[in-house]
């Protein structure tokens, strides 16, 4: 099985192709940005309970986003009912929740690795808990937070490409994650070049909303603005992930055929 080796300038490509399918249905791609979004707000606020299980549900969520994306790709238009849809047939909605404990177990396993080294450092800065130095801590904490980012872009190469390889095409979950690291490494650059592009494209909406307010604009209007505005990138970022899976690995599967059958019938 073979995944496609990209240029550097696909990590730009995605992006735009991502924009592309938004504009297609712009409505529905963000009622489920606007759906996603206040789920992952209401789980972070749940201490330990409501963060595992946003994390248990990201595969998951995932795989949603990318069947609507090629629904709104093959020019169907995204109605309501269609969204769970996916989550119809037991077998892909078995294997995509035995995705979602293994992205858990790999996410909790990374945190104990980052802290377990650093425990002795956290301990002495926070002491009794009644008279933390915050840059202590902060200096404290800097060595786990690093860790666990570089353990974590391990494991997102890992379950990147996995939700669309078990749901769509079936794959054991060993062979799934093997598979998506083996794709994320090949296309390295295409990946720094998408993560780099989204982190500037979120940072420099922050500083918009900054601006905003440097012009005189008050807090509660600027975050009224920008709630909208984050919804729109957050949606495009979600489809800007059907075009990371078909670029590298549409052509050998079975979901570039049932597009490429679905356009000779509309002909």
């Amino acid at each position: 099985m073979q995944a496609a080796t990209l240029p550097f300038r696909s990590g730009w490509l995605w992006i735009q192709e991502g924009a592309r399918i938004f504009k297609r249905q712009p409505l529905a791609m963000f009622f489920w940005g606007l759906l996603t979004s206040l789920f992952i707000t209401v789980a972070s606020v749940i201490p330990i309970l409501g963060q595992m299980t946003l994390i248990a549900a990201t595969p998951i969520l995932t795989f949603v986003t990318l069947c609507a994306c090629r629904n709104i790709s093959q020019g169907r238009q995204m109605l309501p009912g269609m969204w769970l849809q996916p989550l119809r047939d037991k077998d892909a909605r078995r294997r995509l929740f035995r995705l979602g404990l293994a992205y858990l177990a790999c996410c909790v396993l990374a945190g104990f690795a980052a802290t377990l080294p650093f425990l002795g450092q956290l301990s002495a800065a926070v002491g009794d808990g009644s008279n933390i130095d915050p840059a202590v801590l902060f200096d404290a904490m800097l060595g786990p937070l690093i860790t666990f980012a570089v353990l974590y872009v391990l494991i997102s190469a890992l379950f990147w490409h996995a939700p669309a390889l078990t749901g769509w095409h079936g794959i054991k979950l060993v062979q799934a994650l093997f598979y998506s690291m083996v794709a994320c490494w090949r296309n390295k650059w295409p990946f720094l070049l998408y993560g780099l592009s989204w982190g500037a494209i979120f940072l420099a909406v922050q500083f918009g909303g900054e601006l905003l307010m440097t012009i005189g604009l008050p807090a509660g209007l600027v975050q009224l603005v920008l709630v909208p505005v984050n919804i729109v990138v957050v949606a495009i970022l979600y489809c800007s992930f059907y075009p990371t899976y078909m670029n590298v690995f549409g052509s050998n599967y079975a979901a570039r055929g049932t597009e490429q059958r679905a356009e000779a019938e509309d002909r």
